[in-house]
């Protein structure tokens, strides 16, 4: 039997068009499922800590590297995407903070499942492909 998705399978229908975005957004999801699958799976305390550590850190890389690509080519709705950018960031520590106060449990893996993936999905789909509809628009792509 296959690797289970957790939730979250990378799929083309998540492609912007933007290559290094696109690239980015892959490392997302497979970040985001194993955060989900070390929830789930009872994975201990150091292993856990890691996952998430890395999830912040490669979203706030994300993040900053896709807010480039929009000032750089005056993307007109700049502002409202890094606010989502801004709020998911501190979802993200919000989630980091519960499992340091009261570790794994099955609510905080309920809550990753639905707040983080469902984020994630819908960001990249509405979201970011706005972005990539705008850059075609411009030429660049």
């Amino acid at each position: 039997m296959g690797e289970q998705n957790y939730g979250l399978a990378w799929s083309e229908d998540f492609e912007i068009g933007f290559e290094r975005v696109d690239e980015q957004h892959r490392r997302m999801f497979e970040l985001v499922r194993n955060l989900v699958k070390a929830c789930t799976e009872g994975y201990d305390k150091q292993v856990l800590s890691k996952t998430l550590d890395f999830l912040l850190d490669y979203t706030i890389k994300h993040f900053k590297n896709e807010e480039d690509v929009m000032r750089l080519y005056a993307y007109p709705e700049y502002e409202q995407h890094k606010k989502m950018h801004d709020d998911f960031t501190d979802v993200i520590n919000e989630k980091a903070r519960e499992y340091i106060e009261n570790g794994s449990s099955e609510d905080l893996s309920n809550s990753l499942n639905k707040i983080v993936v469902r984020w994630l999905v819908t960001h990249i789909q509405g979201e970011d492909r706005k972005i990539g509809d705008y850059l075609m628009s411009i030429n660049v792509m």
